[in-house]
């Protein structure tokens, strides 16, 4: 593998990881908090609230799951 796949690869897996609906949601949250920042909103609060649910939403499917294989 090349020296820039291998850096590819190495950063998909550390941003993404295991889960890549976190990633999404939280690049959609910077994105939205862009938005209202943009169009003068103080827009602060959208970060904590967002990975608060998106932790929560992770913890409860990895919970369904139970102890099965991943």
């Amino acid at each position: 593998m090349s020296a820039i796949g291998s850096f590819a690869r190495f950063w998909w897996d550390f941003v993404v990881g295991d889960d890549w609906r976190v990633a999404a949601g939280i690049a959609v949250t910077l994105v939205a908090t862009r938005f209202l920042v943009d169009r003068g909103v103080d827009a602060w609060w959208l970060m904590p609230i967002a990975v608060a649910l998106l932790l929560a939403a992770s913890l409860w499917r990895v919970g369904r799951r139970g102890s099965r294989p991943i």
